[in-house]
């Protein structure tokens, strides 16, 4: 029968979410303490307006008890804050479930340096659209090389058969990197060349020099600073004006200096 002190033992590591298993040895109470395995999905969007659900969705499809973390920001990088937060806290024998590649990472040398730290780490990657570079497929190519027969000779053609399974194991996780980077190159080069395109074809590319972009605000904005503002003959100080019209500091100066220069126009 397990003491008093080692119940208390049990009570608080299940508090802290730990599995507790007990076995009686030798007449002596053994605890053995496993963690909890956990699965987190990771989803990202470059833009706002870009669906970051469709991630979400097939992830829990798979995985229904991953906890998300998901964010927006570019995968040229991997300084992303949700990112940064989700490798601090997964622990050796955790999963990380992505979308595909392209979600962990659209640099191929950051990505693949980050894939080989979590490996060693002991943490396993799935990609559930590039499942052959899940890490659990890397380790199985790893140690599941053709066993030597005893033969110098044919030893020779074994180590080198296993030798290149390992380096072509290790060069699909390189391929898949490479090409989720390659698909941002091309985009942006799609875009280079379509801006040329629609230069040479005449159209306008951004405001005419010179020009000026008026925003749908700036009107109503303008004619509020002019009719409250003390500096045009209102009753409302700066602060005042621009808690009523609703704009930033910046922006409600430069107002009023237009108003000012429209002023001495008219």
């Amino acid at each position: 029968m397990l003491s008093k002190n080692v119940l208390k033992d049990i009570d608080f590591y299940c508090v802290l979410g730990y599995n507790i298993e007990c076995k009686k040895k030798r007449s002596l109470d053994l605890i053995r303490m496993e963690m909890i395995i956990v699965v987190f999905g990771y989803c990202r969007i470059s833009k706002p307006t870009q669906n970051i659900e469709r991630q979400e969705r097939n992830i829990l499809a798979s995985f229904p008890n991953a906890k998300i973390y998901k964010e927006v920001y570019t995968g040229i990088v991997l300084s992303r804050q949700e990112w940064q937060k989700l490798i601090k806290k997964v622990q050796k024998g955790d999963t990380i479930v992505f979308d595909s590649v392209s979600r962990m990472s659209r640099n191929a040398s950051e990505g693949i340096e980050q894939y080989m730290e979590l490996l060693d780490k002991g943490v396993e990657l799935v990609f559930l659209k590039e499942p052959y570079v899940n890490t659990i497929n890397y380790k199985q190519a790893l140690s599941g090389g053709i066993e030597l027969v005893g033969n110098d000779i044919a030893d020779v053609y074994i180590e080198a058969t296993n030798k290149v399974l390992k380096l072509l194991a290790a060069k699909q996780i390189e391929l898949a990197f490479e090409q989720s980077e390659k698909e941002v190159i091309d985009i942006r080069q799609r875009t280079k060349e379509g801006i040329e395109t629609a230069r040479l074809n005449g159209k306008q590319i951004g405001c005419v020099k010179g020009s000026k972009l008026l925003v749908k605000k700036e009107a109503p904005a303008k004619e509020l600073i002019r009719k409250h503002c003390k500096t045009f003959g209102g009753t409302l100080n700066d602060i005042e004006c621009i808690k009523l019209a609703n704009l930033s500091r910046n922006t409600y100066y430069k107002y009023k200096r237009e108003i000012k220069e429209e002023l001495l126009k008219e």
